[in-house]
């Protein structure tokens, strides 16, 4: 009986970290049941340890009480299902701190003191701990993982990557910056705000083509080095200095971490805003495009999907 209960609880638990968040997702959960079952067999006194791995938001917070509603809704969900931190679950934290250039120093360390299972958060983070492990499970918050050459299917990922993706397809850029020219007809210089890896990814080429499509002229300089409140400053000055009439932000981890200050730098700049997030647009963004949902729709969904296994 105790194993069966055990058995509900992880099937629970895989379907928080596999329920999707966007058009694009893959189910995979059952890999991390299966880490934790063998565990627990392996070691039935021995709590699980998970490392929490994000390119930019700080440690701090990484917790049931943080005031980011995703890694809020993990931990209620957690506790819910009877994993609580310092009983029999063990939680590592960890932030490139908006760094570019320490993100696979920041793979390399998780990896180092072996959790039994890495939660991460967008694509560069998810290459950089596959770059690092083959072994130790890896539930990602990414792109689409097939055009990345992180899975072999998303029916079937194989490897040790799994998750979910938030990946719209690049043709969205294109529905996002028409929308933009519907808003703002008066547009035609369109800041593009991203850093240089990312610029260089089909997720630039697809902005580029889009915005030359629409009849935008996109300015200003990509973000680099530390992602952080200097660097966000410098590219906004520079995009005002080339006479933007409106900015596009990229989807990548580190916006969301400065999302308030983008909002503070858009306003002051006067510059209207397109993000591709919803929850920013309560911050004093123009508009969203977004599929994602809620945390809090994201739980019920994930009740909803154990319901219909039958846990």
């Amino acid at each position: 009986m105790a194993a069966l209960e055990q058995r509900k609880r992880e099937r629970r638990l895989a379907a928080i970290l596999t329920t999707g968040i966007g058009r694009r997702e893959f189910i995979g959960g059952l890999l991390l049941a299966t880490v934790m079952r063998r565990v627990q067999a392996q070691q039935p006194t021995r709590a699980h340890r998970i490392a929490i791995v994000h390119p930019s938001n700080p440690v701090t917070v990484m917790n049931e009480t943080s005031s980011y509603p995703g890694y809020k809704a993990f931990f209620s969900e957690l506790r819910r299902l009877g994993y609580v931190e310092g009983q029999d679950l063990i939680i590592e934290r960890y932030s490139g701190e908006g760094r570019t250039a320490n993100y696979a120093e920041v793979a390399q360390e998780v990896v180092r003191h072996q959790p039994d299972l890495i939660l991460a958060a967008t694509s560069r983070m998810v290459q950089n701990l596959k770059a690092a492990t083959a072994t130790i499970p890896i539930v990602g918050f990414m792109a689409d993982p097939l055009t990345l050459g992180l899975v072999a299917s998303l029916a079937r990922p194989g490897g040790n990557v799994t998750g979910v993706s938030a990946d719209a397809g690049l043709e969205v850029w294109g529905k996002r910056l028409g929308l933009l020219h519907e808003m703002i007809p008066q547009a035609s210089k369109v800041g593009f705000l991203a850093s240089r890896d990312v610029d260089k990814t089909a997720q630039g080429v697809a902005v580029r083509e889009a915005a030359k499509r629409a009849g935008f002229s996109l300015v200003g300089p990509p973000l680099e080095g530390a992602i952080q409140e200097t660097e966000y400053k410098r590219v906004f000055d520079a995009m005002m200095q080339q006479g933007a009439d409106a900015l596009i932000v990229s989807d990548q981890g580190e916006h969301m971490t400065n999302r308030r200050l983008i909002a503070e730098l858009a306003k002051a700049s006067r510059l209207p805003t397109l993000y591709p997030y919803r929850a920013p647009v309560d911050r004093g963004f123009l508009s969203s495009r977004s599929r994602l949902r809620r945390p809090d729709s994201q739980r019920r969904k994930a009740k909803r999907h154990a319901n219909r296994s039958g846990y």
